[in-house]
């Protein structure tokens, strides 16, 4: 039983736990009482001490009731939620919780500085001459918090705490009863255990909440691991992107960063990224272009052929990266950016009507034209569609700029086949025929001449064409209905 006013509770014993395991990770502030005048039965035994002093170099164990010289009364505090107890309960759940009595040792728990200082007898206005020190240690009434500290104590006892910590369970169960006792061996060893080993998703949210409850000193470690700076998750994706744009046999890597972009958190993020991307790779191939095109470099000359070959295997190998960074983004509707930006493209279109007229990169680079044709039909179709939504004024321009390509490209049977194994331009200018049916009828009239060179010899080939000046001769024989619009 133990001394100083708490035989009112029921007390258990304890024996020594093989492993300092516990379910708490909460830090409650401890509240500690010293029962110094506690009165004590008298004993027929002139010592009256029944727990001779230990001798400090003696080796003892833990709640050796023999040895000891501290009698240490864990105790829970009930929650002020938690309804009163009254003579009438008789739920289980309504008596209190047994206290626990330790049998421990003063050169022991002086390892905990809280200890060591409670211990100390100038906090005691009479210093106590007995032999055995009688305190009390509150516990809060959480789950597994009673564990906790007795797993704690007991480490008390172990000077190999590798041994005794070997999950991160135990240490983030310990760490909080080790920082609140200011057990310090305790509290650096977990801290450079919790650091050095691979978390569970649970196990990192058991971190995250307590950290802040860590001085900046001791959480500094684990704050590396959990938290990077501002624009980290965004050089992160853009870095990952440049790395599998770069990587064109590894089909899987494109894949795996694919369902990376798919199901990242924040479209906002995503969408900053792949813009960035593919303005990145976009310059590239527009220089390229332009260098290849400029009258500085052409000419015969083995050196100018050379820088020739350079550009263009530039603009090629760029442009395979733009289309699988075009087909991402309208995978994952984040491509009206990169619609605007292929809209406004007047010099480069320009440049590459002059190239693809041009015989010399045939010998090159003959998929060049194909490539850049793919990226305008992804483009255009996810316009067509509906997939990319974007004003009247873009769509003119998406298709102003980029139909003459398309002409240059047909008359020079540049146009590959698409996976139906139509031919490539006969689907874009059904598409640019679609688009222009959505244009306003001044510049639908504009498009539509320049248009002409989608006929065949046979009229009956090219349906696409006629539909579309149908359509536009329908719309102008309606009288202007202005007059009825509310």
């Amino acid at each position: 039983m133990v001394t100083g006013g708490a035989s009112k509770k029921r007390q258990r014993a304890v024996h020594t736990a093989n492993s300092p395991t516990a379910s708490s990770s909460s830090r409650p502030c401890a509240a500690i009482i010293i029962d110094s005048d506690s009165k004590r039965p008298t004993h027929p035994n002139p010592n009256p001490n029944p727990f001779p002093k230990p001798s400090p170099t003696a080796p003892h164990s833990f709640n050796d009731p023999s040895s000891a010289d501290v009698l240490l009364r864990l105790f829970v505090d009930p929650s002020p939620l938690d309804p009163p107890a009254t003579s009438f309960s008789t739920s289980p759940t309504a008596q209190p919780q047994d206290d626990v009595v330790l049998h421990l040792h003063a050169h022991a728990l002086r390892r905990c500085k809280y200890f060591a200082a409670l211990l100390s007898d100038r906090w005691q206005r009479h210093p106590q001459k007995e032999a055995v020190r009688n305190i009390s240690l509150r516990v809060p009434p959480t789950p597994g918090a009673m564990d906790a500290r007795i797993a704690l104590l007991e480490l008390l006892y172990n000077s190999d705490l590798a041994s005794a910590i070997t999950t991160v369970s135990a240490a983030l169960d310990l760490l909080p009863v080790a920082s609140e006792l200011i057990f310090d061996d305790c509290v650096r060893f977990c801290l450079r255990f919790l650091e050095a080993v691979p978390w569970t998703q649970d196990e990192e949210t058991r971190v995250l909440a307590l950290i802040p409850h860590l001085s900046e000193d001791e959480a500094k470690d684990l704050m590396a691991r959990v938290s990077g700076a501002p624009d980290s998750s965004e050089e992160m994706l853009y870095g990952l992107i440049l790395a599998v744009t770069h990587n064109q046999s590894m089909a899987f890597v494109k894949a795996f960063v694919a369902k990376l972009l798919r199901e990242f958190g924040s479209r906002e993020l995503v969408e900053r990224v792949m813009d960035r991307a593919f303005q990145t790779t976009f310059k590239v191939v527009k220089e390229a272009m332009e260098e290849y095109t400029s009258p500085r470099v052409r000419g015969n000359h083995d050196e100018t052929e050379a820088i020739q070959r350079i550009n263009l295997h530039t603009a090629m190998t760029n442009g395979k990266h733009l289309l699988w960074l075009v087909e991402r983004m309208i995978e994952l509707r984040v491509a009206e950016s990169a619609v605007k930006e292929w809209s406004e493209q007047p010099a480069f279109t320009a440049d590459l009507q002059r190239a693809f007229r041009d015989d010399a990169w045939r010998n090159i680079v003959p998929s060049l034209p194909s490539v850049l044709l793919r990226c305008t039909s992804r483009l255009v179709n996810a316009v067509a569609t509906g997939t990319i939504l974007v004003a009247s004024q873009v769509r003119k321009k998406l298709v102003k700029d980029w139909l003459p390509v398309l002409i240059v490209c047909k008359d020079n049977n540049a146009s590959p086949l698409t996976p139906s194994n139509k031919p490539l331009y006969l689907d874009l200018e059904e598409t640019f025929l679609r688009i222009i049916s959505t244009l306003p009828m001044p510049d639908a009239q504009e498009l539509l001449q320049q248009c002409l060179s989608f006929s065949t010899r046979n009229v009956e080939d090219c349906p696409h064409l006629v539909t579309a000046f149908n359509t536009w001769f329908r719309r102008a024989t309606h009288p202007p209905q202005a007059q009825n619009l509310c």
